[in-house]
């Protein structure tokens, strides 16, 4: 029962599994890992079988036909009574076991067995042995596998013929004429002996080329001893192991055991004076003392092969002289060349998301927003908080199989905000929101199927094409309440206002705008609908039924009534865990991004190409590499990559999943990496031209979140390219640590429009922050194009400060805020009230020749429950040693700058008289004398807003309007 129960499972795995390819049109994909394992099973399976059964056959055959007579030999007569009556199975059991385990461990070689076929060079060479690297990620990798199933075969022979000879009487541990062997049971082992010191000799002459891959000197990679001592000592070891491998085939003739002896003990001993203590005396008396000049030849090739394997030789690197102060003059010349600043923290707007857009509780938002670019209706681009509202799953009270599968299968819309504006009250402004979806992002994207059938939650698998499916609510625009739209924005002159969407509520909802009339007519407080896409695996009869049933151990899919052959399976519904099982040779980023295009919501999906066999490179640890505050642990899934080290590294593809029908497509990104080249070898078609992606997706095309954090973490020691320095490590760096967090995981990466200085306009880009080993102060600042319509697009850029200068890092900077007078005196009333304050994400940008540091300030109703969410109130920045706070980016920069123009105009505050005042006057500093109010008005304020949120849970209609009232207040008194 156990057997057939195990063989159902399988094949209804196996079956389900091949639909599901042939649904996504993959299906070349699995048959060539098919056909690939089935031949490596067969191949490895027959080899074992003949090798092993072979020698078990000979060691039979040549069984001494008079033994003996001893004690030894009594006793194993009783053992050859019990096994000769069954000895053929007892024999074919045994070949047959191994056999099958040294096929099933050989199947799961296919990947290094299809590199070696297709093997593609790389078009450079290694420094020792001047072949190509292709040799060493293709070729040495599964000649190394091979030689390791051959040795395995060998050492099985050889413990096999010994138990058979034993067994049988060839060989024996008693025996008073001294001969512990046949003269037949000799040659069969010496045969089997110089098989394995044939193979050994193998083994040495490998391992010449292994050594680049040697952790024996300073740097990875072949060093001073591993190339003069270790190299030579494996060439003569290759050599002395020939030599006795011809001796113990000799034996064959001599038929003694002093030739195989002889052999033994010289390969035995050459191991040990060539193969270990010459290259350790050649470490200790000549390399150690004399360490940093004879490795500089060595520590050169692991510098120039690491930049070149992690794509960071071509980094501009630019020495900034950063200065700390700016005049009111300077900075009136500088006041263009600062960009739109996103303001709104991804981690922290999420929860707003989660309030003002979730409509019901079952509609989930992930725990970090993704920031993309969009359009507004002027055909600016702004940075865009975006994210679609996925399904989590049936409300708790309903959260049965039929609910949970069948029912509540799909989320609905896009969600967006844009990065870099606010409303009076500190919420974010959406440019796409509610249900059905509407605004400014859909007047530009145009129509678009709004409802989320792929993503990251929900359930395993859902049905479509049996129950009405619920679609969304009809009361959502209620629940939604007022939505700030950029019409709703704090003005800004750096941003035109939306002439269109005058109402606040936009026009353009896209598709979604007319989804009543998609599904069934709505009735009550919801609307339905039925799938009508090609996602999924057609049910097409019982049997695929009884599979399912099988695989998902249900027995519903089988009795619910509704299910036909109208009906379809939808599962694998995360696009990374789709993109990885149609691409299994790929590895897929932590941080798939939904965006609109071509009238669909697609995930975008970065994948890599990965291998840890490039001579020289230094290997590192994938998921400690990409680990930060937006991937500790619950907060995003970190992917890990196949055996979790890699020395190679490149982005090469570009995967889409449609949200609706779950279609993949795979686009060829860098044109030029031979890894993808002899994997589109392997699985030819799959992968499409890069030319055939639409300009619309290319627009939402971005520079990769843990390809940036790898070459960071790479960068953090070979920025350092001359061999003396790298080998004093003094100018080694580190990623800070993030100061806004409680826990000791570095800083993220940020996306953010920059200024870069020498560049003709700002650019999207992907930025982060060093600081020297061991200190806190800022040592350089990295960016990478993001944009790609830009011919810089991956063009990594560093800007180092000279060490004489101290410019604060983000942990210090992090400090001047919190002991700042002026600063402290704007947030003491925040922190003493019952208010929560989350500061949000710490930004670093160039400015004015120096650097500067903006963070927001969010205030969050304390003991406010899930009906709370931040509100961005305040604005700290910093720039050299000083540091300033305002309610607005504008406001915070001006006091930073003693009163002169900021870089962001003056708000039309509308007040009579204001035209002529000063700026210095116009603009004061929150918590100056003269800001209209004091510190015991805003904390009445705040206590005020407060109570007014707790009452705002229970949709008091006039606690809403006290809490509009308190906030205003809050800004009267804090001087906006």
């Amino acid at each position: 029962m156990v057997v057939i129960i195990a063989g159902l499972v399988f094949a209804a795995n196996f079956w389900t599994d091949f639909k599901w390819f042939q649904s996504v049109d993959y299906t070349s994909v699995f048959l060539t890992e098919l056909w690939t394992r089935v031949l490596l099973f067969a191949a490895a399976g027959l080899v074992m079988a003949v090798v092993v059964g072979a020698s078990i056959y000979f060691a039979y055959r040549a069984r001494p036909a008079m033994r003996p007579a001893s004690l030894e030999q009594q006793g194993l007569d009783r053992y050859r009574q019990s096994i000769d009556p069954h000895r053929k199975l007892f024999y074919w059991i045994a070949v047959g076991a191994l056999a099958v385990l040294a096929g099933a461990a050989a199947s799961g070689d296919w990947q290094s067995f299809l590199q070696f076929m297709n093997a593609t060079n790389f078009g450079a060479t290694d420094p020792e042995f001047n072949m190509d690297i292709g040799f060493f990620a293709f070729t040495l990798p599964f000649l190394e596998t091979l030689l390791g199933y051959l040795y395995a075969a060998v050492i099985l022979a050889f413990i096999a013929a010994v138990v058979v000879h034993y067994l049988y009487g060839g060989v024996r541990l008693q025996n008073d004429t001294g001969q512990r062997a046949t003269p037949s049971a000799r040659v069969h082992l010496s045969v089997l002996l110089g098989l394995f010191v044939l193979l050994r000799a193998v083994s040495y002459w490998l391992d010449r080329y292994g050594l680049l891959f040697s952790e024996r000197g300073y740097t990875f990679g072949a060093a001073y001893t591993d190339v003069n001592a270790v190299k030579t000592a494996l060439t003569i070891l290759t050599v002395i192991s020939v030599i006795c491998a011809l001796l113990f085939f000799a034996n064959i003739y001599f038929k003694n055991t002093m030739v195989p002896m002889a052999s033994l003990g010289l390969l035995l001993l050459s191991a040990v004076l060539v193969g270990v203590a010459y290259p350790q005396i050649v470490q200790n008396f000549q390399v150690d003392p004399n360490e940093q000049r004879l490795e500089a030849e060595y520590i050169q090739r692991n510098i120039d092969s690491t930049r070149e394997a992690y794509e960071i030789a071509d980094s501009d690197v630019q020495t900034y002289d950063a200065t700390t102060e700016l005049t009111p003059e300077e900075l009136a010349e500088e006041a263009d060349t600062i960009p739109s600043v996103r303001l709104a923290d991804p981690s922290v707007v999420s929860q707003t998301f989660q309030q003002m857009q979730q409509v019901r509780g079952f509609y989930q938002f992930p725990d970090v927003l993704e920031v993309d670019r969009y359009e507004d209706t002027d055909g600016n681009l702004t940075d865009t908080l975006v994210a679609v509202r996925e399904l989590e799953g049936p409300p708790d009270d309903q959260d049965n199989w039929l609910n949970r599968h069948l029912i509540y299968t799909h989320g609905y819309g896009m969600v967006g905000a844009a990065g870099n504006l606010i409303d009076d009250e500190g919420r974010p402004v959406f440019t796409e929101y509610n249900i059905p979806p509407r605004g400014e992002l859909s007047e530009v994207t145009g129509e678009y199927e709004p409802r989320i059938y792929y993503g990251r939650e929900g359930a395993e698998y859902v049905i479509v094409g049996a129950e009405d499916e619920y679609d969304y609510p009809l009361d959502a625009e209620e629940d939604a309440g007022d939505v700030p739209t950029p019409e709703d924005a704090i003005e800004d002159e750096s941003r035109a206002p939306n002439e269109g969407d005058t109402e606040g509520n936009g026009e353009g909802g896209g598709e979604g705008a007319d989804a009543e009339g998609e599904g069934e007519e709505p009735e009550g407080s919801q609307a339905y609908t039925n799938y009508d896409g090609e996602g999924g695996v057609p049910l097409n009869n019982f049997f695929d039924r009884i599979l399912y049933a099988i695989k998902y151990q249900e027995t519903s899919i089988l009795l619910n009534s509704a299910i036909d052959s109208n009906s379809r399976i939808i599962y694998e519904r995360d696009p990374e865990e789709r993109v990885q099982k149609v691409a299994p040779f790929l590895t897929t980023d932590s941080r798939p991004y939904p965006a609109v295009v071509d009238g669909q919501v697609k995930w975008i999906v970065d994948a890599y190409t990965t291998s840890n066999n490039y001579p020289y490179a230094n290997r590192l640890d994938f998921n400690q590499a990409v680990t930060d505050t937006f991937t500790d642990g619950s907060v995003q899934e970190v992917g890990a990559l196949p055996g979790n080290e890699v020395n190679y590294i490149r982005n090469s593809v570009k995967a889409t999943v449609d949200a609706y029908d779950g279609t993949v497509e795979l686009y060829q990104w860098d044109e030029d990496d031979p890894v993808l080249e002899t994997w589109m070898g392997a699985f030819p078609d799959i992968v499409t031209p890069r030319d055939e992606m639409s300009d619309e997706l290319i627009d939402h095309i971005r520079y990769p979140d843990d390809l940036f954090k790898v070459q960071r973490e790479i960068m953090r020691e070979y920025h350092v390219t001359e061999p003396d320095a790298y080998y004093g490590g003094q100018d080694f760096w580190e990623v800070p640590e993030d100061p806004t967090n409680e826990t000791e995981e570095a800083e993220p990466p940020y996306r953010q429009t920059i200024n870069f200085p020498g560049a003709e306009e700002a650019s999207f880009s992907l930025t982060s922050t060093f600081v020297p080993r061991g200190r806190e102060n800022l040592a350089a600042f990295m960016a990478v194009d993001s944009d790609p319509r830009s011919d810089d697009y991956g063009q990594l850029q560093l800007l180092e400060l000279p060490r004489s200068t101290v410019i604060f890092g983000p942990g210090q900077i992090q400090n001047a805020f919190d002991s700042d007078a002026d600063v402290r005196e704007v947030l003491l009333p925040l922190e003493q009230s019952e208010a929560e304050v989350t500061r949000g994400n710490l930004l670093t940008l160039p400015f004015g020749g120096g650097l500067l540091y903006v963070e927001p300030l969010y205030v969050q109703a304390g003991g406010g429950g899930a009906a709370s969410f931040p509100l961005l109130q305040q604005v700290m920045v910093g720039f050299g040693e000083e540091v300033a706070i305002g309610s607005t980016l504008q406001e915070a920069l001006n006091n930073l700058f003693e009163g002169g123009q900021g870089p962001l105009p003056e708000p039309d505050t509308g007040d009579e008289g204001t035209e002529d005042e000063d700026p210095a006057e116009g603009d004061a500093g929150a918590g100056d004398e003269d800001t209209g109010g004091t510190d015991e008005d805003l904390v009445d304020a705040l206590n005020e807003a407060v109570e007014a949120l707790e009452e705002a849970q229970e949709s008091n209609d006039d606690a809403n309007e006290r809490v509009r009232e308190a906030l205003e207040d809050i800004e009267e008194q804090m001087g906006n």
